[in-house]
C-alpha cells in the first residue's frame, strides 16, 4: 500500500506512555517510506511495525521525530545521510528484519543524536565481533539490543577495531617519461700496472725475506708506486702521510 497523507490522518494518532505525540502506521502494508512531510512534524514518535519496508529512506527534515519502530519488516538497508534529515532521532527499533552484513550499519554513523538500537533477530547479529563492531562504530549508542553498554565492552572494542595508524611506506622509485634516467654509480676501480712494472711486482715479493718487507710493499703499491720505480712527488707525500698515520 502507497503511504500517503489519508492514509496518516486514518492512522492512530495519540500521546503514548511516557508522553511522546505518536503516528501508528502498524501494518498498513507499507513498502516504501515516503510523503512523511505531511506529518508536519508533529510526531515525537512513528511505528512502522509489521510492514513491507526494505530500506530506512525518504524522510524530509524532522526535528521532532526521536524515535521509529520498524519491528517485522524486511529493512536491509539504511539511507545515507538519516541523521541530516533526522538530527534528534534517538530511537531505532529494527528487531526482526533483514539486515545482512556489518558495512550496512555504516550509515548509522551520521546520526550523531543515536542512542538506543535494536537489531535483535538480523542475520547480522551472528556475524563475528557483532557487538564490539557497532559499539566501536556507534559510540554514542548507550543500549544496543535491550542491553545497556558497559565501560569495559567500550574498552574491548577499542582495543579491537581502533588500531594504530600504519607508518607511511617509502616511495619506490619510479622513472618519469620525459626526463634522463638517473645515472648508475660505477665503482672507480684502480687501473692495472704496466706490464713492464708486473715483473718489477714480482721479483719484489720474492726477494722479501721478512714481514716488515712485505708489509712496506703493501704501503707502496697501496700509494700507487712500483717497486724499483721512482716515484712521484705526490705519491712520496702519500707514502709520508700514511706512515705518520701508522698504517
Amino acid at each position: 500500500m502507497k503511504l500517503t497523507a489519508e492514509l496518516m490522518l486514518q492512522c492512530p494518532q495519540f500521546t503514548n506512555a511516557v508522553k511522546d505525540r505518536e503516528l501508528d502506521l502498524r501494518g498498513c502494508k507499507i513498502s516504501v517510506i515516503e510523503n512523511m512531510g505531511a506529518t508536519l512534524d508533529q510526531f515525537d514518535t512513528i511505528d512502522f511495525s509489521d510492514n513491507d519496508i526494505r530500506k530506512i529512506e525518504g524522510f524530509p527534515l524532522l526535528k521532532r521525530l526521536k524515535t521509529i519502530l520498524l519491528n517485522n519488516n524486511r529493512v536491509c538497508r539504511v539511507a545515507e545521510g538519516l541523521g541530516e534529515c533526522l538530527p534528534n532521532l534517538e530511537s531505532i527499533i529494527l528487531t526482526n528484519n533483514a539486515m545482512q552484513e556489518l558495512k550496512d550499519l555504516e550509515p548509522l554513523e551520521s546520526v550523531k543524536s543515536l542512542r538506543y538500537l535494536s537489531l535483535l533477530r538480523n542475520p547480522v547479529t551472528n556475524k563475528p565481533h557483532y557487538r564490539l563492531f557497532v559499539i566501536n562504530s556507534l559510540p554514542q549508542l548507550r543500549v544496543l539490543d535491550f542491553q545497556r553498554i558497559k565501560m569495559r565492552e567500550r574498552d574491548a572494542a577499542k582495543r579491537m577495531f581502533s588500531g594504530k595508524k600504519a607508518p607511511p611506506s617509502s616511495k619506490p622509485k619510479t622513472f618519469t617519461p620525459g626526463e634522463n634516467p638517473p645515472a648508475k654509480r660505477v665503482e672507480q676501480k684502480p687501473p692495472p700496472p704496466p706490464s713492464r712494472d708486473v715483473a718489477a711486482i714480482k721479483a719484489a715479493i720474492a726477494n722479501a725475506k721478512s714481514l716488515d718487507e712485505v708489509q712496506g710493499l703493501e704501503r707502496l703499491l697501496k700509494a700507487g708506486q712500483v717497486p724499483g720505480v721512482v716515484p712521484t712527488q705526490q705519491s712520496h707525500d702519500e707514502e709520508e702521510m700514511e706512515v705518520t698515520n701508522g698504517t
